[in-house]
């Protein structure tokens, strides 16, 4: 028995039916495919679904667009500031795009441009405290509702879970 047939038993024993065994009853024999690839992915992309919509909600809650986020969440991990062509790369977006993006936020009050002491020509994108505290808040929300989904395996379930996700994501990496 491997390791975790033991967490596959339980949860075809405890957990009932879902949206996904409803789509495979209703394909089954019409479609030429196998039904345990397609029920993997198909829950894999409605979790997908269910994390962009709990993203959309925590942003739509601080008043915050996507893009903000983003671009906020880029200047948070590069320890609150760069330039605007470092964004640009990092958000795959033109030049133009980088400043139109920028323009909002510094009239939002979430970024500030700086003139680099060292070189007038380059400019940094700073991170304001306004900004931080926006990001901040809608990282909580995000985490909580990410915490509520995962927190319905336990600690053990999790970790199997976390593994063979890896897995799975290590062999598409390897393949490109």
């Amino acid at each position: 028995m491997l390791a975790y047939d033991w967490l596959v038993d339980s949860m075809n024993a405890a957990d009932g039916e879902d949206f996904v065994d409803r789509h495979l009853a209703r394909w089954r024999g019409k479609a030429p495919y196998d039904e345990r690839v397609e029920a993997v992915v198909t829950r894999m992309q409605f979790l997908v679904k269910h994390l962009r919509q709990t993203k959309e909600t925590a942003l739509a809650q601080v008043g915050m667009q996507d893009f903000e986020f983003e671009t906020l969440h880029r200047l948070v991990a590069g320890a609150g500031s760069a330039t605007p062509s470092e964004l640009a790369t990092e958000l795959m977006l033109s030049p133009a795009g980088m400043t139109g993006r920028l323009d909002t936020l510094e009239k939002s009050g979430l970024i500030r441009r700086l003139r680099s002491t060292d070189d007038r020509r380059r400019v940094d994108v700073e991170l304001t405290d306004k900004g931080h505290e926006l990001w901040l808040e809608a990282m909580r929300i995000r985490g909580e509702v990410e915490s509520e989904m995962v927190y319905a395996l336990d600690p053990a379930e999790q970790a199997v879970l976390d593994g063979l996700l890896k897995r799975l994501l290590v062999h598409v990496e390897s393949s490109r």
